[in-house]
C-alpha cells in the first residue's frame, strides 16, 4: 500500500475497494509534482512504482507517448 511508504494523505486516492494510487490533478499530473521545477515534492517518501520507473527510460517514454494519444 502507498500509505506504508509514508506518502502524505493529500497525495493518495482511494477507490471503493480500498486500493490506493497517487492522486492525479485535473491536468493528469501527479499531485506531488512541483510544476515550477518538475521535481517530486515527496521524493524521499515516494511510492515503490516511482522508485522503479526511471525518468527518461524506455518505459517512461512509451508511457508518455501513450498518454498523448
Amino acid at each position: 500500500m502507498i500509505t506504508e511508504t509514508g506518502v502524505p494523505e493529500q497525495h493518495i486516492l482511494r477507490d471503493a475497494y480500498g486500493g490506493e494510487t497517487m492522486l492525479r490533478l485535473e491536468d493528469g499530473w501527479c499531485s506531488a509534482l512541483n510544476r515550477e521545477n518538475f521535481r517530486c515534492t515527496i521524493y524521499e517518501k515516494r511510492p515503490l512504482i516511482c522508485r522503479e520507473f526511471d525518468m527518461g527510460a524506455f518505459d517512461c517514454i512509451r508511457t508518455r507517448a501513450e498518454d498523448v494519444q
